[in-house]
């Protein structure tokens, strides 16, 4: 994570006493704080974790995506308390200002859409800056890296930062790599199943490329993304192309509305080309929420989820 922390005079204080700036990488592009942010507002489910995970409640004055498309858990509700959800799906630039914050934490097409009403430019004016989500510059900018698991660590290595709570930050980021070194301990020498995830039933599936963490969680996990070679984060491909691939394993987002995932296991049963694959001849699945499946504190607990049910017999 790129960051850089200066000393300027606080000329304008007649003390003359040092303020302290901090800068970090946003997109590839600095943002800068002259002070820490005091009022937060985090737009869906996985960015709502990671500030939870940091215990940011006391800082954050509002939610926005949140119930109009996802279930919570009873642990999530606890841990929200009576922080109020400003909008359940997209906010508006009216109701981030009406809470007057001085940070939104969001991302592309987390919350923003490009050249939507509510973006970094539309909301500086009111005082607001806005941290984007690292897996979602993409949409803006193509020469990124491939996914990893940096694109969580990182984040939150950020929003620890800038929060100044670092120190917590590093803390968890560490016990999550520790868990991560074991998974992948035991998955070294084990053959690595052909992967394929799914967003649902759809004329053409919407799934995970290179640079949509699924790819990197997979990998984690001990198998190989089908989709991997797709230049893009999240993005629709074809029935053809993925039953070509024939995957041995289906990782299906569960939205925990009707069936959730069985009911998408079914599609791909009476689907005339993905029936005929491995994955679904062998009934070879496991359903993931969506918070489990974007940037958040989540993806530790499915890495090996996913790795258990890859590799039958992993303790």
């Amino acid at each position: 994570m790129k960051h850089i922390w200066s000393v300027a005079l606080a000329t304008a204080m007649a003390s003359g006493a040092a303020a302290q700036e901090l800068t970090v990488d946003n997109c590839g592009e600095p943002l800068v704080f002259e002070t820490p942010p005091e009022r937060l507002v985090v737009h869906d489910m996985n960015m709502t974790d990671m500030a939870f995970a940091l215990g940011l409640q006391d800082k954050i004055v509002g939610l926005t995506g949140i119930t109009g498309w996802y279930k919570t858990s009873p642990e999530f509700d606890t841990q929200r308390g009576d922080i109020p959800e400003l909008a359940p799906k997209y906010p508006t630039v009216e109701n981030l200002v009406a809470v007057e914050p001085d940070l939104f934490f969001a991302g592309w097409y987390y919350g923003m859409k490009p050249g939507g009403d509510v973006t970094p430019d539309t909301l500086a004016p009111f005082g607001i800056k806005t941290m984007i989500l690292t897996e979602s510059c993409v949409h803006l900018d193509k020469d990124r890296p491939e996914a990893s698991m940096n694109l969580l660590f990182d984040d939150v290595l950020r929003l620890g930062e800038v929060m100044q709570v670092e120190d917590e930050a590093e803390a968890l980021v560490n016990s999550w790599k520790d868990e991560l070194a074991a998974i992948e301990a035991q998955t070294a020498d084990l053959p690595k199943p052909r992967v394929f995830l799914l967003d649902g039933p759809a004329d053409a599936p919407f799934t995970a490329g290179k640079f949509a963490i699924p790819d990197a969680m997979i990998a984690a996990a001990g198998g190989e993304n089908v989709t991997h070679d797709m230049d893009t984060s999240w993005g629709r491909t074809s029935w053809e192309a993925v039953a070509a691939s024939n995957p041995e394993f289906l990782v299906l987002l569960d939205y925990q509305t009707g069936n959730g995932a069985a009911d998408t296991f079914k599609f791909l049963q009476e689907h005339p080309v993905m029936s005929q694959t491995d994955a679904v001849k062998n009934e070879r699945w496991i359903g993931l929420r969506y918070e489990e499946l974007t940037p958040g504190p989540a993806n530790i607990e499915a890495i090996s989820k996913m790795a258990q049910a890859m590799h039958p017999g992993l303790n």
